[in-house]
C-alpha cells in the first residue's frame, strides 16, 4: 500500500472520528416563539420545568460584589463544620489562591471533608505543591477532564461553574474566579468587577447535586447523609430554581433558560454579561421584545476592558443589526466587568457563570440560579446602572462610520466565535 493510500486513510478515518463526535455532541436550537398572556412572575413553574429544574420556595439570597466577595466566602469555608464542596474554572497563582488553599487546608486538617473540582485547562498554571499541600492536608481534589486519550472525545468540554456548598446549608453561585484580578473594587483597570448570590434554604441541595454531578463523574463517588443533605428549613421567602443539566440531543438548560426568558419580557431586559455574542434567534427574540415595548439594554466590557479583545470584536459583528431592532448597547472601558446577570421586568433574574455565547450555551458546564424576587432584582439593576453611568452607549450612526480596518476586523473575529 502506497504512503498517499495510507495518508488519505488516515485523514477519512479523523474526519469519521470528527463526524462521530459532532453528531453525538449536537442538538437543536430552542424555537423562541414562546406564546403566552402570563408575565415571567407567573411563569416560574414553565420555566424551570423546561430547563429541567423545579422552583424551590423558602430562600434567602444576598448579593455579593467584587472582591468582599471572598471575604465573607473565606470566613465562611473556615466556619464549616461537616462538608466543604468547591468547584471553578479558573485558579491562578497568588495572594487569593494562597488565602483560599489555607482555608481549605484548614477545613481538612480539622476532619472535614474538603472535596475540590478544577477545571484542568483554566486552573493548569495552579502550582504543583500548591495542590500537593492540599492533598496531604486531606482535601480531595481532581481535575476535570483532564488532557488524555481517555477524555479527547470531551477535551473542549469544560466545567466553567463557580460554585461552593458548606454544610449541605449554604451555596455560593456566580462568577468569581479564583485570581488576583477579582481582588478589590473594580476601582482599576486591574480589578474586575462580578456577582455572585449567597443562597441559604432549600435550594441549597439543587447546587449541592450541581457539584455531584461533574464530582461523581470524575471519581465515581456519591456522598450521602446529613453532613451532605440535610433538612433543610425555609430561610427566607424567595423562590428560586437551579438549571445546570445538559441533556443528549436538547439544548442545555441554561441556554432554554437564557432565551425562554427573552420571550417571556414584558417591561425590561437588562442584561450585564462580559462575552456577548448572541445567536439569529436570540437575536430575533430580541427584536420581537422591543417591538411589544420591551427596554432592552446589555451592558459589556470594551475591547480596552476586556481580557479577551478578540471575543468584544467578533460580539461587535451584530451590533448593528441589534442596534436596527432598538436594543441598547452600552460598553465600559474601565476594567472587565465578569458578572453574568439578567433581570426581567423588575421581579426576575438570573444569576451565575454562563456567558451569552455558544461556548457557554452549548458546550460548557455552566449553572445559572433563576430568582423570583423584586428586592433582589432592584440590586442587581442597580448594579447595572452603577456601571452604566461611566460606560458609553453605542449609537447607530457612528457605529457604521468606524474604520474599514476595525470592520474587518469584527467580521474576521466573529469567524473564530465557535472557538472563542
Amino acid at each position: 500500500m502506497t504512503d498517499n493510500l495510507w495518508a488519505w486513510l488516515s485523514l477519512a478515518l479523523i474526519a469519521a472520528l470528527v463526524l462521530v463526535i459532532w453528531s453525538i455532541r449536537r442538538h437543536r436550537s430552542p424555537i423562541l416563539q414562546v406564546q403566552t398572556d402570563c408575565g415571567i412572575e407567573q411563569l416560574m413553574p414553565s420555566l424551570s420545568g423546561l430547563t429541567l429544574s423545579t422552583p424551590v420556595e423558602g430562600n434567602s439570597v444576598q448579593v455579593l460584589e467584587n472582591g468582599g466577595f471572598y471575604d465573607v466566602l473565606e470566613q465562611r469555608i473556615r466556619a464549616a463544620q461537616r462538608s466543604v464542596h468547591f468547584e471553578t474554572f479558573l485558579w491562578k497563582p497568588g495572594k487569593l489562591g494562597d488565602r483560599m488553599a489555607a482555608a481549605f487546608i484548614d477545613r481538612a486538617r480539622a476532619g472535614v471533608p474538603v472535596r475540590i473540582t478544577l477545571d484542568a485547562q483554566g486552573c493548569k498554571t495552579l502550582e504543583k505543591d500548591q495542590v500537593a499541600r492540599m492533598r496531604e492536608a486531606g482535601c480531595k481534589l481532581k481535575f476535570f477532564h483532564k488532557h488524555s486519550i481517555y477524555t479527547i472525545g470531551v477535551m473542549n468540554d469544560r466545567t466553567h461553574r463557580k460554585i461552593c456548598i458548606l454544610d449541605g446549608s449554604e451555596a455560593f453561585v456566580g462568577g468569581h474566579c479564583i485570581t488576583d484580578d477579582w481582588l478589590g473594587d473594580a476601582e482599576d483597570h486591574q480589578h474586575n468587577s462580578d456577582v455572585s448570590v449567597w443562597l441559604h434554604g432549600p435550594i441549597v441541595h439543587s447546587i449541592q447535586g450541581c457539584f455531584s454531578e461533574n464530582w461523581a463523574g470524575e471519581t465515581g463517588e456519591l456522598f450521602v447523609g446529613d453532613e451532605y443533605f440535610p433538612v433543610l428549613q425555609k430561610a427566607g421567602n424567595i423562590s428560586v430554581h437551579a438549571a445546570f443539566a445538559k441533556p443528549e440531543n436538547s439544548a442545555p438548560a441554561v441556554k432554554i433558560l437564557h432565551h425562554t426568558a427573552l420571550c417571556l419580557a414584558r417591561r425590561k431586559i437588562w442584561i450585564q454579561n462580559p462575552y456577548f455574542i448572541p445567536k439569529q434567534e436570540a437575536i430575533a427574540a430580541f427584536g420581537t421584545a422591543v417591538k411589544r415595548g420591551v427596554d432592552v439594554r446589555v451592558l459589556m466590557p470594551s475591547t480596552s476592558g476586556s481580557d479577551s479583545p478578540l471575543v468584544q470584536h467578533a460580539g461587535h459583528y451584530h451590533f448593528e443589526q441589534l442596534l436596527k431592532l432598538g436594543v441598547r448597547l452600552f460598553e465600559y472601558p474601565h476594567t472587565l466587568l465578569h458578572q453574568k446577570v439578567m433581570t426581567i421586568d423588575g421581579c426576575w433574574s438570573a444569576v451565575g457563570s454562563t456567558n451569552f455565547d455558544d461556548r457557554s450555551f452549548d458546550t460548557n458546564d455552566e449553572v445559572t440560579v433563576g430568582i423570583l424576587d423584586e428586592g433582589i432584582t432592584a440590586q442587581l439593576d442597580a448594579i447595572f446602572e452603577k456601571y452604566c453611568r461611566r460606560a458609553e452607549e453605542i449609537k447607530l450612526e457612528k457605529w457604521r462610520k468606524r474604520s474599514v480596518f476595525i470592520k474587518v476586523k469584527d467580521n474576521a473575529a466573529y469567524l473564530l466565535n465557535d472557538l472563542l
